[in-house]
């Protein structure tokens, strides 16, 4: 009696990761391979660390070659068009970007020059825009459909003088939320995720860190599962575009003078 053929098992979804070696960029680099994706791993100077993410990865899957690292400059243009390439002809297809890298230094409005600016503008808005860019045309050659997710902040929603260019650059990314969801539809989807306090930095002493993370309407701020499912939640959910989902226990609606990491 002849077998039945098995049937066809739909191509596995890509996802590349920008900043996945450490940090946001690797929680949500193993939140979607634990729901299935192929992760590209992008990373600058973490090689180390995108290696390891990649590993843990594989491990958490059960697939060998479920994630391999890429490295690109954010802040140079021929790095960012040459990324997206590079995933497709490893995984044969990408169905999402997620925009977690981020340049985050500190100027304020007496110390701001252009230089700042243009190093917070280049990889924190520039180079989401080209890899929306380039999202698009790849997914319409391909007849599918494909959704970006831009990492922003609660500061957007209360805005204090602290890390003036990075706000400024984040800002510009919430408006081109805006403009590419109107730009890239029907085939691409855009949205943004606002954390807010979310993990500690060497700016803070766990004591404070803990302290800040409980100032929220809700008693505590976001987590790195929490902002990871969010992007998952987004990626998943084809009626969500062009708006911000704002995951911070309601921090954006209180008033903070200073930024979490100089309070």
């Amino acid at each position: 009696m002849p077998s039945t053929p098995s049937p066809v098992q739909p191509a596995m979804r890509t996802a590349l990761v920008t900043g996945a070696g450490k940090r946001l960029g690797r929680e949500i680099a193993l939140h979607l391979v634990r729901a299935g994706w192929n992760i590209a791993v992008h990373h600058r100077h973490s090689a180390a660390e995108a290696r390891q993410t990649a590993a843990d990865c594989d491990a958490l899957s059960g697939r060998t070659g479920s994630a391999q690292p890429f490295y690109a400059d954010l802040g140079m243009e021929a790095d960012v068009k040459a990324l997206l390439p590079a995933v497709i002809a490893h995984f044969a297809r990408v169905d999402a970007v997620v925009n977690s890298a981020s340049t985050f230094e500190h100027d304020d409005a007496h110390g701001f020059g252009f230089a700042a600016l243009e190093t917070h503008m280049r990889s924190n808005t520039g180079a989401a825009v080209l890899l929306a860019q380039a999202l698009h045309a790849h997914v319409q050659a391909e007849d599918r459909e494909g959704a970006v997710v831009n990492l922003l902040d609660q500061k957007l929603w209360n805005l204090n003088p602290d890390f003036f260019s990075y706000t400024l650059s984040k800002a510009a990314l919430e408006a081109a939320n805006t403009m590419l969801a109107l730009a890239l539809a029907p085939r691409v989807r855009v949205v943004g995720v606002a954390p807010g306090l979310t993990l500690t930095s060497h700016l803070l002493s766990d004591e404070k860190f803990a302290q800040l993370h409980q100032a929220a309407p809700l008693g505590r701020s976001s987590t790195p599962q929490d902002v990871a499912a969010t992007v998952g939640f987004a990626l998943d959910n084809r009626s969500i575009t062009g708006t911000t989902l704002l995951v911070d226990g309601g921090q954006h609606l209180m008033r903070f003078e200073r930024d979490f990491s100089l309070m």
